[in-house]
């Protein structure tokens, strides 16, 4: 699997980088009390990138290439200028991986998980001569610090477009009576909000296709665990799902339902970060995916001026930010077409994800959202002030819908919709 990964990174990378500019010698380390106040020299930038895990992650590998792909345009050395931490864990390994860097360094640091941002906010006071960027966090608004960014892109967008193509192979299903019960399982990491976003997102998509579907989630509670995940897959489809998606970032939820179509039963998958096919080659409908890249140019173009970079920076497809990957051979007909519909409405503001007429919720006990008579929700908190993981402040709906990463660049979107089950994982 690692093999397969490095090459396609390379393959990607081959394709991505035909108008990258010319790589340029390292220059000596500054010193961690040193940061650029005007424009830079694009050879006097050194970069530190801590991941989660490495290259066999299909999330961190997205972000290994998106970096590099930003670099290589921006004429960044990558081999002598920037510097990958692999493995790191979201605890204090993270303090000190991002103080190393600095002290080897590094001016701009990122981090690539969600569990990293408070120790990268201990490293920006520690280093306040250094940026910190948490690629998805929520902090950095309330921390008080200009030198501690995040950003992350608008990954409901993609979901959206990939329940598309898993509404239409249900649909595709049930038009040909194989089915009659438009079941659909999910395997997620954790009950955060950048989850519950995406599998909202996710079943909206397949709801547009096929209103009546409905969704039951499992909780690995972890990012990378491929026999978990597989795991999960196998215990979502013996309850009779038919989809499988997920937010989990390895290959372990594809396999298993590639082997159990293999074996007879009706089952298909919708990925995340990297395309499937290889892994799940009838099974594999799409995945999900995020152009990291597009968010590290601009945050390094902007280094490189010596401009202020952006609190909370998030952009998506307008920007080419986000994608699916390419359709599995399994895809229903017409699933391009209705593909091609979705992303011209997500382009052109026609078609809002979150769009409140098109769900409904249960009152809210906590108060961080209100629904009219029928469950449509006429109002909601987008933000958490006070760090109990209520969102108590920031109207979130604008114009019928509930707007998603304008409050800040993390996902918020926490609302449970009817229509989905979070299962019992105990």
């Amino acid at each position: 699997m690692k093999k397969f990964l490095a090459t396609l990174l390379a393959l990607t990378m081959a394709l991505s980088l035909a108008a990258c500019g010319e790589k340029k010698e390292e220059a000596p380390a500054e010193t961690p009390n040193e940061t650029p106040t005007e424009e830079s020299s694009v050879s006097d930038v050194k970069i530190g990138l801590i991941c989660v895990h490495d290259i066999n992650s299909g999330y961190d590998a997205a972000h290994i290439e998106g970096l590099t792909a930003a670099c290589e345009e921006l004429g960044i050395d990558v081999d002598t200028q920037v510097v990958f931490k692999y493995n790191i864990p979201e605890d204090e390994t993270c303090q000190d991986t991002a103080v190393d860097l600095a002290e080897q360094g590094c001016s701009i640091i990122f981090s690539d998980s969600y569990g990293h941002q408070m120790h990268m906010q201990a490293a920006a006071e520690e280093y306040p001569a250094v940026t910190f960027v948490a690629c998805t966090g929520d902090l950095a608004a309330t921390s008080g610090l200009s030198n501690y960014k995040n950003m992350f892109p608008y990954t409901y967008e993609s979901r959206y477009v990939s329940g598309v193509v898993a509404g239409m192979k249900l649909k595709e299903l049930m038009d040909a009576g194989t089915i009659s019960d438009p079941y659909v399982g999910y395997v997620g990491a954790y009950p955060y909000a950048e989850v519950v976003c995406g599998y909202t997102a996710f079943l909206l998509g397949i709801q547009s296709i096929v209103p009546e579907a409905h969704m039951d989630v499992q909780y690995t509670n972890s990012w990378y665990d491929p026999p978990k995940e597989a795991e999960t897959a196998n215990a979502l489809m013996a309850r009779g799902c038919v989809i499988i998606g997920q937010h989990a970032d390895s290959t372990g939820a594809p396999s298993a339902v590639q082997e159990a179509l293999g074996k007879g039963t009706v089952a298909y998958s919708v990925g995340y970060n990297i395309d499937m096919l290889s892994v799940a080659p009838d099974a594999a409908l799409t995945s999900a995916q995020n152009n990291w890249s597009v968010l590290y140019k601009h945050m390094l173009e902007k280094f490189l001026a010596g401009e202020e970079l952006p609190t909370d920076f998030a952009c998506g497809y307008a920007d080419g930010a986000v994608m699916i990957s390419a359709l599995g051979g399994s895809c229903a007909e017409g699933t391009q077409e209705a593909v091609d519909a979705a992303w011209a409405g997500i382009k052109d503001g026609s078609l809002k994800v979150f769009d409140t007429s098109k769900f409904t919720c249960q009152p809210a006990a906590d108060g961080s959202y209100q629904v009219d008579a029928d469950g449509h929700v006429t109002s909601a908190f987008g933000l958490d002030t006070n760090g109990d993981w209520v969102n108590d402040a920031g109207e979130a709906i604008e114009d019928g819908a509930f707007v998603e990463s304008v409050l800040r660049s993390a996902p918020y979107f926490a609302l449970r919709i009817d229509g989905i089950t979070e299962l019992n994982n105990n």
